[in-house]
């Protein structure tokens, strides 16, 4: 999700710093916002392989069960970070838009995209929290 949001946003944004290259610092904010989903995920699968095992310690110790609730946890933030990461894309590039025909509008262009964001952060925090909780439970 993070790479059609940040690739959709970026095509956008060249289009337009070909206009008016003055404004890349605004652009390669609103082009970076749906990256952050990609962020989040790699966080909880860090997360995920440290309690395992993988990066350290005895895997083998890991539960059928404790292996299925981790793939429960991931879900909110592999789903709802796809999902939000396109759809903040695609208000990137509203904004992007918006911005590059009236500079002053740059700050509401950067608040809407950012709305979507909230969303991205509960998911993230929903997944977080079961994998911690997860390496808790002794199945």
């Amino acid at each position: 999700g993070s790479i059609k949001g940040v690739g959709g946003a970026t095509e956008v944004g060249m289009g337009a710093l070909a206009e008016d290259s003055s404004m890349f610092g605004k652009m390669l904010v609103l082009e970076l916002l749906p990256g952050t989903q990609g962020l989040y995920g790699f966080i909880v699968a860090f997360m995920i392989l440290l309690n395992v095992g993988v990066l350290g310690g005895d895997a083998a110790s890991v539960s059928t069960v404790q292996g299925l609730l981790y793939l429960v946890a991931a879900l909110p933030i592999g789903v709802g970070g796809l999902i939000s990461a396109i759809a903040q894309g695609r208000a990137a590039i509203a904004g992007i838009t918006l911005s590059a025909k009236k500079a002053s509008e740059f700050s509401k262009a950067m608040v809407s995209t950012t709305l979507v964001e909230i969303y991205a952060l509960l998911a993230f925090l929903v997944s977080l929290l079961s994998v911690l909780a997860i390496g808790n439970i002794n199945l």
